[in-house]
């Protein structure tokens, strides 16, 4: 998603060394070691760097304790503070939410300033550290070193004290952004383990997290701070600060082991049993970085150029950060029915980023987590039963209706064209041609009478109105219900929604040869500027969106005027630059002429040159943004990160290939960035892509081979993914021709 992004042109030029291929064992490999997580939490990322397990339920990290964009994940690389660890985080995702239970230890007496901040430290970057499923940090104002690491369902927290009168709080009254506290409980089991829940609204409508803690240590007392929770005049709930009293000696470590569940206090203490028995932190920080390092295996490069290793995998790890896991170790979970589902033998999962993971993410996990998608798929499916429809940004097992389409569908087709999965294929084509059919929501009733959807017909559903981006955003998953229903044998489904996805030519002006935004009488919006942003299109403006139809692009550069024009049009996309006095809004970064690659619907255009026979433009833009926008540093990410798809972008990029059309099964080939990749795939197959002359100079493909044979097409296949092969480029420092035949 990219609810907003930040402003700012990002651009850093960095030397590029060579890299060579060097024979290593996958399995000898700490690939955690290469994974920053400081990165893109600075500038626009948004970004958190404590400790997660691979998709894992808890996200727990450091909140710096102030509210404000800069810091909507919690964290923000620039502040000095920090106000408690929360076991709840949004990665990249502009929204402003979770932060739940939050701790915060301290010696007596401790620094607490007026709200927001409250009860804080200050910190030192130099005294602070990351990794995959690790995070640390020395509390100056405390001198306590904080270290931070997780299982799936569990946040372990290790604590090192001086000798003190210390404390530890625990804070569920602290709302941050645009979350608000409805309710919240905390009760004592015994002198090491409390229970309790918060209950809160914001983006995630009523929100119900359950938690139970254990203390390696005894609390000598615990305090309670209450205070009513009024809304509209009239109370609803109960907030609570807890305060639990320890004596400790120098160097004495307190170990605070958390549990969440989305369903009960009893689920949280399952999901304590089965996942943290022990009080032993060392224990699970090993489990987890053996747990990343297995994932980040999945792909292996060759590089002697340690920044561009750590470029790779930590892009490859904030993929693998989002969906999350929502359901207990018992398949238990809270359903946006409000209802208590349980699952068997998969597991569900949360927090769908769909109007920007479609893209590229979960076709990524059609190669590296195959077992996943086929439990995401579930997840619609379960979701789709509970709900009426499938969903459009799920978060917290509900629905927020942020952003458009109905992008559940490309990622449930692509998954069934490649096989994947053993979810009934004719029970999902239902669920999303009955979610394409609801006439009351987001105007698809206006879009299916006018092949369209009218700027000045009001949406009684939301207050966006955003119509020609729907239009075009509709009009893509009607394109993947066709082909699902086509290999499904429904030839009238198929049809249906082969002539919906062709609506994209409605919104089309011949007159300014951009999608334009039309009226419910059929005239298109006058005075329309492709530059400009306005209400009808999402986040972008009319260059970025004229591109929205992967479905289709030979028909669109019909539709242009031919090649030679659609190529024109192609290059000034990438080189009409906004005038110095153009006020750009905060989503439009990473910006090369209108070409913003901080937002996503511009992310698959770089690859577009191809269609016109200019593979060498694809080459230079690719190698472009992969070395310029993303970077080893806290502002090394050019826009919000969106629960991994402006890293599954680069990883794919880096890779040499992208899906432009996300089900159709062809990857578009821009430009390797490695002498040697290889991506080990399950059953045993390895792909590999060979490129032993690429530099930062030697960006341009001279020739292509498959297997030893000269390669005649523009693009990869999937099979050809999945059977092994290797593709092996030619590389030089100079545009090469076209080695393919014109398309």
């Amino acid at each position: 998603m990219n609810l907003i992004k930040s402003c700012c042109l990002f651009v850093v030029f960095s030397s590029f060394l060579a890299c060579t291929s060097q024979v290593s064992d996958v399995k000898s490999v700490s690939y955690t070691e290469f994974v920053n997580p400081f990165i893109g939490t600075d500038f626009t990322g948004n970004t958190y760097p404590g400790a997660q397990a691979p998709f894992g339920m808890v996200q727990l990290s450091p909140d710096n304790g102030l509210p404000g964009w800069d810091r909507i994940s919690g964290y923000f690389y620039p502040d000095s503070t920090i106000a408690g660890f929360s076991h709840t985080h949004l990665s990249g995702t502009g929204a402003g939410d979770l932060y739940d239970i939050s701790f915060m230890p301290v010696t007596l007496p401790y620094k607490e300033a007026e709200a927001p901040l409250g009860i804080h430290s200050l910190f030192s970057h130099s005294e602070e550290s990351a990794s995959a499923g690790y995070y640390q940090v020395r509390l100056k104002d405390y001198n306590i070193n904080v270290e931070l690491t997780a299982t799936e369902r569990c946040g372990i927290q290790r604590y090192t004290f001086p000798k003190a009168d210390a404390a530890v709080f625990l804070d569920l009254r602290k709302a941050m952004n645009w979350d608000f506290t409805n309710d919240s409980h905390i009760e004592a089991i015994d002198s090491v383990t409390v229970q309790g829940y918060r209950y809160s609204d914001g983006w995630a409508r009523d929100q119900r997290l359950y938690f139970r803690t254990r203390f390696s240590k005894p609390f000598a007392a615990m305090q309670l701070d209450t205070a009513a929770i009024e809304k509209e005049g009239k109370r609803i709930g109960t907030s609570v600060i807890a305060r639990f009293d320890f004596q400790t000696k120098e160097g004495e470590q307190i170990l605070v082991s958390t549990a969440i569940s989305g369903v009960s206090m009893e689920g949280a203490a399952r999901n304590l049993a089965a996942e943290v028995p022990d009080d032993d932190f060392d224990k699970y920080l090993a489990a987890v970085q053996d747990d990343w390092n297995e994932q980040l295996s999945r792909i292996e490069i060759k590089c002697d150029d340690r920044d561009e290793k750590v470029k790779f995998y930590t892009a490859l790890y904030h993929s693998m950060i989002a969906p999350t896991i929502y359901s207990d170790v018992d398949g238990a979970y809270y359903g946006p029915d409000k209802q208590v589902h349980r699952v068997e033998g998969w597991t569900n999962y949360s927090t769908f980023s769909l109007w920007d993971t479609y893209r590229a993410a979960h076709p990524l996990y059609t190669f590296i987590e195959p077992e996943r998608v086929n439990d995401m798929v579930k997840s619609f499916l379960a979701f789709f039963e509970q709900n009426g429809r499938l969903p459009v940004w799920n978060f917290q097992g509900g629905e927020t209706d942020m952003m458009i389409g109905y992008h559940s569908v490309p990622v449930i087709v692509d998954a069934y064209l490649k096989g994947i999965g053993d979810f009934d294929a004719k029970k999902a084509l239902e669920a999303c041609v009955a979610t394409a059919n609801i006439d009351s929501y987001r105007g698809i009733g206006l879009y299916k009478k006018y092949g369209y959807v009218p700027y000045n017909v009001t949406d009684q559903y939301n207050s966006e109105n955003w119509s020609l981006s729907k239009t075009l955003e509709y009009a893509y998953d009607d394109y993947c219900i066709a082909r699902m229903a086509e290999k499904l044998g429904d030839k009238e489904v198929a049809d249906e929604f082969y002539k919906r996805s062709r609506n994209y030519r409605n919104v089309y002006n011949p007159v300014s040869s951009f999608m334009q935004p039309r009226d419910d009488k059929g005239e298109f919006i006058r005075n329309f500027s492709p530059d400009d942003y306005t209400p009808h299109i999402c986040e972008s403006n009319g260059w970025q969106y004229f591109w929205s139809v992967q479905q289709d692009i030979d028909g669109l550069i019909v539709l242009t005027g031919g090649k030679e024009r659609f190529a024109q049009k192609l290059d000034s996309m990438f080189t009409y630059n906004p005038s110095a006095d153009d006020e750009l809004p905060i989503f439009s970064t990473g910006m090369i002429g209108q070409y913003a690659h901080g937002n996503e619907p511009s992310h698959h255009v770089i690859y577009l040159f191809n269609a016109v026979d200019q593979p060498w433009k694809t080459q230079k833009y690719a190698a472009r943004v992969m070395r310029e926008l993303y970077q080893n540093t806290p502002a090394g990410l050019c826009g919000n990160e969106d629960c991994g798809q402006m890293s599954a972008w680069y990883v794919f990029s880096a890779m040499g290939f992208y899906p432009v059309d996300p089900v159709g099964g062809k990857y578009e080939i821009g430009t390797p960035l490695y002498p040697e990749m290889k991506m080990h795939l399950p059953g045993g197959k390895t792909f590999t892509v060979l490129a032993p002359a690429v530099s930062k100079e030697n960006c341009y493909i001279q020739s292509v081979k498959l297997n030893g044979k000269n390669y005649d097409k523009s693009y990869i296949t999937h099979e050809q993914i999945m059977d092994g092969s290797v593709f092996e480029f030619e590389m030089g420092d100079k545009p090469g021709q076209a080695w393919y035949s014109p398309r």
